[in-house]
């Protein structure tokens, strides 16, 4: 069984990370793609058989305007951590057609119901909220470009996350990246990254693995999971917050 994650660009022209774990917990593939055409040649040898995919990016959108019930409720409980989430609606150019995640785990053939049995199952997650219910953070790491950061916080705050990533290894819930040729590769090229660019390229392929542990944790922690929203009006699937973050 494989555990892909596609941290999806909201745009064609910027890169996709895709990330994959196997059965075991050990990551097998971390990159970046461009196009839908590379996307799926890059994750159909994992999702011919058993498989979770886990989408950065609304599977399904049908509201006309504002957002959709999904994204009110986990801002409801994210946004205190900074990481709530942008409105997604069909009145958006970008999900005019339908939303692109939909449409890449259709022509995957992949069950998009998150509370589906299915063998072959996508999700849609979120990684900001999967990294606050994780790693008990405080507030969302900004490893994010954005005006008025410069490139010595984003490179800090990309290497606390990788370092929450590689410290899996030791949770309930395993995560194995130290042994991939690719990650160690990661973390060398954000170590000597000194533009914003060349961090922007290691980004993708990071939040990648986060969507791949969180599509593991779903399937090994179903009940320790929270669905927002529901497949008929679009939904997000991210670990539970703590009971004593969520109460704060």
């Amino acid at each position: 069984m494989y555990f892909v994650g596609v941290d999806l660009a909201w745009g064609v022209r910027n890169p996709t990370g895709v990330a994959v774990v196997d059965d075991d917990g050990r990551l097998v593939h971390v990159g970046a793609v461009r196009d839908d055409d590379h996307i799926l040649a890059a994750v159909r040898p994992y999702t011919r058989d058993v498989c979770v995919v886990g989408f950065d990016a609304p599977l399904v959108v049908n509201n006309p305007t504002g957002q959709r019930p999904a994204e009110t409720a986990l801002n409801r409980d994210f946004r205190r951590f900074e990481a709530g989430t942008h409105p997604c609606n069909t009145g958006k150019p970008e999900f005019a057609d339908g939303p692109r995640g939909g449409r890449l785990a259709q022509a995957l053939g992949l069950d998009m119901n998150p509370r589906s049995s299915a063998p072959r199952r996508a999700i849609e997650v979120y990684p900001h909220a999967a990294t606050v219910a994780l790693f008990r953070l405080e507030r969302t790491l900004k490893y994010k470009a954005k005006r008025g950061r410069g490139v010595d916080q984003l490179k800090s705050e990309l290497l606390l996350l990788m370092d929450g990533i590689e410290r899996l290894a030791h949770a309930d819930v395993p995560l194995h990246v130290t042994g991939s040729a690719a990650w160690v590769e990661l973390r060398r090229w954000v170590v000597a990254a000194q533009r914003k660019s060349e961090l922007r390229r290691a980004e993708d392929p990071v939040d990648a693995v986060v969507c791949a542990y969180v599509a593991v944790y779903a399937h090994r922690r179903p009940a320790s999971i929270t669905i927002y929203g529901d497949v008929a009006t679009g939904y997000i699937v991210t670990p539970s917050l703590p009971a004593d973050l969520l109460s704060r």
